[in-house]
């Protein structure tokens, strides 16, 4: 079988998904992948190496300023002209299925010629009823047409009683590596030199991903340059995580039963949501503001963090494509929510869709040391 697998570049949290994915692709050499990169320019796109001779293609992005999306920029940047030619352009028709990690070209081009497709990813779970912002009619409404698929495989901390996965999250060593004093810190829509005077108050030693790595800072601040295998160490050993409300990562920093302090992107829907989610779960520390008396406010009460072991959702979804998708998405999901490490929330949910009193399965509380 081949495959085109388009990934959308914009975050990090994709690429990392996709390189799970691509390592599990290893296992059944009948399927052939040929991966599609869009939303980055390319000269920026880093640690490659696992997706081949990979294309790349200029796609849809959005433009951030001051932790925010800039709409007024976003429309500008937009190349409208050259996205039709890349859609009409991309030979779907030689594959037998074409997968999109909300990826826009991929999807509208598999589209358009009526080729399978399925989508792949946390965009996906948007599909269904689950915590999202006020505002969130129109936000749904161009998720809905950003990258169109026939199916799709959703995923999020909890499936909220639908047919969600959970997440892609990178397997690290057991037992863990010994934690160190180091917070780690992902912010890189925030405005750099604002954050490191914010963080150059705190009694904290803090290793900072995604910002310039040439900026003046104080002593108790590392600044270190995207590295894959690096920042996974660095998260690993760290004794919290303050980030965005992307979702990757923190996938990722549950399975280590990290705490999380997060302030969501303003403006982005997905991320509005996902703090949403994260506060009526009690998984994070959701905050309107990152500063010096937040974080040592948050940090001189000793955060507990939530452990979530979550199977190899990667090696099953691979596993289901190469057996020709026998079942349907929800009996994928359920089979897969079933071997999460049974535990339970430390708060009720607010939101209706979870039901109150309800054990979520594979969520502990685990104190942070």
């Amino acid at each position: 079988m081949k495959i085109l697998y388009g990934v959308q570049g914009t975050g990090n949290g994709h690429i990392s998904r996709a390189r799970a994915m691509a390592e599990a692709f290893q296992q059944f050499p009948q399927l052939q992948v040929q991966w599609l990169f869009s939303g980055r320019p390319q000269e920026k796109l880093f640690a490659m190496e696992a997706f081949g001779d990979y294309w790349w293609r200029e796609g849809l992005t959005f433009v951030h300023k001051e932790g925010k999306i800039d709409q007024l920029a976003t429309t500008r940047q937009l190349n409208l002209r050259r996205l039709l030619q890349d859609i009409r352009e991309l030979p779907v028709q030689d594959f037998d299925l074409v997968i999109s990690d909300f990826e826009p070209v991929s999807a509208w081009a598999a589209k358009k010629r009526k080729c399978p497709s399925l989508g792949l990813g946390h965009q996906y779970a948007f599909n269904y009823s689950i915590p999202t912002p006020a505002f969130g009619w129109t936000a749904r409404s161009i998720m809905k047409v950003f990258a169109p698929v026939q199916v799709s495989l959703g995923m999020h901390w909890y499936h909220f009683g639908h047919p969600i996965l959970p997440p892609i999250a990178h397997a690290h060593e057991q037992p863990a590596p010994q934690e160190k004093d180091h917070v780690l810190v992902y912010l890189p829509f925030e405005y750099a030199e604002p954050l490191l005077k914010q963080l150059a108050q705190v009694s904290q030693t803090f290793i900072v991903y995604g910002l310039p790595t040439d900026l003046p800072c104080a002593d108790n601040i590392t600044l270190k340059a995207p590295s894959v295998e690096g920042f996974r160490g660095d998260v690993a050993t760290a004794k919290a995580v303050i980030c965005n409300s992307g979702f990757e990562l923190i996938a990722e920093t549950l399975t280590l039963g990290k705490p999380i302090l997060t302030r969501p992107l303003k403006g982005q829907f997905e991320q509005e949501a996902n703090a949403m989610a994260l506060d009526q779960l009690q998984l994070a520390r959701v905050v309107d503001n990152i500063d010096a008396a937040t974080i040592t406010h948050w940090l001189t009460g000793n955060p507990l963090g939530v452990r979530i072991q979550w199977p190899d959702v990667a090696a099953a979804i691979v596993n289901w494509v190469a057996e020709g998708r026998p079942t349907t998405p929800q009996i994928l999901a359920d089979s897969l929510w079933e071997s999460v490490v049974p535990g339970r929330a430390r708060r009720t949910a607010q939101n209706t869709d979870t039901p109150k009193q309800e054990k979520l399965n594979g969520i502990e509380g685990s104190e942070s040391t």
